[in-house]
């Protein structure tokens, strides 16, 4: 998994690429989410258009990261993942925890409708 990091105002936006597949792309992302949360970024957007395959250690690196950001007040919502993905997130049920936009724009713009914290 590669991260490319693409600040949007006060949310972080991390086009992710590759598999995710668990072991080092858990240390890296977890690695990633911490130092966003230093750096004061607990909202995150995961854009996902360039992830080809994710198998299901690779959820839980996204869910781990979900609930850290969590727990520092902050939220992380997921844009522009394949039909294959979107699959997956439909059977595994996370598309019940993570929020999905078919585009960046959609899913920055959702931010905004956010009560304040």
């Amino acid at each position: 998994m590669n991260i490319k990091q693409k600040p949007s105002g006060d949310i972080m936006v991390l086009h992710l690429s590759g598999k995710i597949m668990g072991g080092e792309d858990h240390d890296r992302f977890t690695t990633e989410i911490k130092s966003l949360i230093n750096q004061g970024y607990v909202d995150i957007l995961l854009n996902m258009s360039k992830v080809s395959w994710i198998n299901s250690t690779g959820l839980g690196v996204l869910v781990s990261g979900f609930h850290t950001l969590r727990k520092n007040g902050g939220t992380m919502k997921i844009a522009e993942v394949s039909d294959r993905i979107d699959n997956i997130l439909n059977v595994t049920q996370l598309k019940l925890v993570f929020e999905t936009y078919d585009n960046e724009s959609k899913a920055l713009a959702s931010y905004q409708q956010q009560p304040p914290k």
